[in-house]
């Protein structure tokens, strides 16, 4: 279940980094704030992916794709497709996992490591930056035109799944996100944007 739920962690991620728009504003005022304040106004989002799963046990990396989703302000959604459909979804307290025709849901309330990672993208998404702080160690590299952000869970039980996050961009279109695990094993996703995202507007 371990590796279950860091597939799903490494999902509600993504879901968070695919759901941002172009920056209208100066470079100069261009920061990880005002990343988080665009990234904010989304209130639905669609998008392809394309994921290759690095593990050191196997020679050539697992590759899979499929769809994601978001809808504020708490449901988000990842559908595998290839090589197998799958889904992983969280609506409100609730992570519902399918495969192979089996179901199998998990109240967050059970997980409070991963209770508190979902809490900490959610407050994100709804413009509230300290949540993000108060989880990961953050390091923002490079510039508008092409930019890293880097996460660092601050959690040691989070910490015994995710060693880092990273996520690249160019303005506010991100083109890839790699998770690290602890174990040594990573994921790598390409993620291409599938219409126009639901916006709110800017205040």
């Amino acid at each position: 279940m371990t590796t279950r739920l860091a597939d799903a962690l490494a999902a509600l991620l993504i879901l968070l980094a695919s759901c941002g728009a172009p920056f209208a504003h100066a470079a100069e005022e261009w920061d990880v704030t005002r990343l988080m304040e665009t990234l904010s106004r989304t209130r639905a989002s669609e998008a392809r992916f394309v994921e290759r799963k690095f593990i050191a046990l196997l020679d050539q990396p697992v590759e899979s794709s499929g769809e994601l989703s978001y809808v504020a302000p708490d449901r988000l959604e990842k559908r595998t497709l290839k090589p197998k459909a799958e889904s992983m979804i969280l609506d409100g307290n609730m992570l519902t996992l399918e495969r192979g025709g089996r179901k199998r849901s998990l109240p967050l309330s059970d997980y409070p490591e991963v209770g508190a990672f979902v809490e900490s993208i959610r407050g994100t998404l709804s413009g509230d930056y300290s949540a993000l702080q108060r989880s990961y160690g953050i390091v923002l590299d490079g510039n508008a035109a092409r930019w890293t952000l880097t996460l660092t869970p601050n959690a040691p039980r989070m910490a015994q799944i995710v060693q880092k996050i990273r996520i690249a961009g160019s303005q506010g279109e991100v083109t890839s996100i790699e998770i690290f695990q602890a174990d040594g094993d990573r994921s790598q996703m390409s993620i291409e944007r599938t219409g126009r995202a639901e916006k709110a507007p800017a205040s």
